[in-house]
């Protein structure tokens, strides 16, 4: 019997679209800085990969930097927004992913005032509280669209108009969005939003950033001319090619997977329901695609252990947080204590998965809830 793999918050397979595609493009032996016709044809695959994503998010091409993922891009958002002034203010979240956190941490640590907005329960950024944070040397807002360890949606719209109406420019990070949840950058008035390929099925390493026309950032990595001068460094062809390709195939099946991943997650939670002493994290309008349930008096480490064992692949949080023992920060900001927090387990779903997966799940679940038990 295969294993049960429902940790795709963390990462997702790359689907049969992606894998043909990049086995495609990485025949390609020319640079697609290359002036020659084995580099054009390089150049037109990149190309076509970068509309290709573009399209998926409601982007024109020229507004997509190709990089290295979500963490490049959130990175390369804040750190970038702040070069070259002297002061200012930024405003984020506290639940923002680690990426965006530690970009402010350092900014804060650089001289420039970070102010950490607190969620509500459900982990919901009011627009009422950014406004109240704005002030008149506010220059970048980033809130993240969907939470990647609660599944919480946030009105980037409504903050968006809020950041602008205070003269800021505004940044989400969308990496657990595309293929799931309706995106498109234009509506929602973003100046800056980054995504990563590996969570709709492309290949890992491989992301985009969006830049809105007529804005600009510095870079963040010289020595060459690559990416319009704003990301030197060889272009990964096949990469981009593989991930353009596959976040279309994703955004134009994104709505049979909502209601796929709704389903799933529906029963999920019923089944776990059951078990004693459980509590679910995520807001019922959060994302399909995250399941957060937290068993008191449990050993998370344990629990996820006896899961592994189980042949059932989960994550007690962000991925990007693995190997460390402190609690999780977007668990504490809704009001968690450690111990509770250290005894959540996060589900997630991808396109493939079934029901079947969700009923061994939650049966390995309740087994590993006996022998994890403090």
């Amino acid at each position: 019997m295969s294993d049960v793999y429902l940790d795709h918050a963390a990462t997702t397979p790359m689907t049969r679209v992606a894998l043909d595609a990049y086995v495609q493009a990485a025949q390609l032996h020319g640079n697609a800085a290359s002036v020659h016709r084995a580099g054009q044809k390089a150049r037109e695959f990149l190309e076509e990969g970068r509309a290709a994503f573009a399209e998926s998010i409601g982007a024109h091409p020229l507004t997509i930097l190709a990089n290295s993922g979500g963490t490049e891009g959130d990175n390369h958002v804040l750190l970038g927004a702040a070069k070259g002034r002297v002061g200012g203010h930024v405003v984020t979240s506290s639940i923002e992913h680690s990426a965006v956190l530690a970009a402010a941490r350092e900014l804060a640590a650089s001289g420039f005032d970070v102010t950490f907005l607190q969620p509500d329960r459900h982990g919901h950024v009011s627009p009422d509280a950014l406004r109240d944070a704005l002030r008149p040397d506010t220059f970048l807002v980033s809130v993240h669209h969907a939470n990647n360890e609660i599944g919480t949606v946030q009105d980037v719209a409504r903050l968006a108009e809020v950041a602008h109406e205070g003269g800021a420019l505004f940044h989400t990070d969308a990496v657990q969005s595309l293929g799931v949840l309706s995106v498109n950058v234009a509506e929602w008035n973003a100046d800056f939003a980054t995504f990563s390929a590996h969570k709709w099925g492309g290949p890992k390493g491989v992301g985009f950033l969006y830049v809105r026309r007529g804005l600009e950032l510095p870079p963040l990595m010289i020595g060459g001319g690559q990416e319009k001068g704003l990301r030197a460094g060889t272009h990964n062809v096949a990469g981009v090619y593989a991930a353009g390709l596959a976040a279309l195939d994703a955004s134009r099946a994104r709505p049979e997977t909502f209601e796929r991943m709704r389903a799933l997650h529906a029963r999920l939670e019923a089944h776990l329901r059951a078990a004693p002493n459980v509590t679910f994290n995520h807001p019922v309008d959060g994302s399909p695609k995250v399941l957060s349930v937290t068993a008191s008096g449990a050993d998370g480490e344990a629990l996820l252990m006896n899961l592994d064992l189980m042949g059932v692949y989960a994550s007690l949080g962000s991925a990007c947080s693995s190997g460390t023992t402190l609690p999780s920060h977007v668990l504490k900001a809704l009001g968690l204590g450690d111990a509770d927090a250290k005894a959540t387990v996060r589900f997630s779903f991808g396109r493939d998965s079934t029901l079947d997966d969700v009923d061994r799940a939650a049966e390995a679940y309740r087994q590993a809830l006996e022998f994890s038990a403090l």
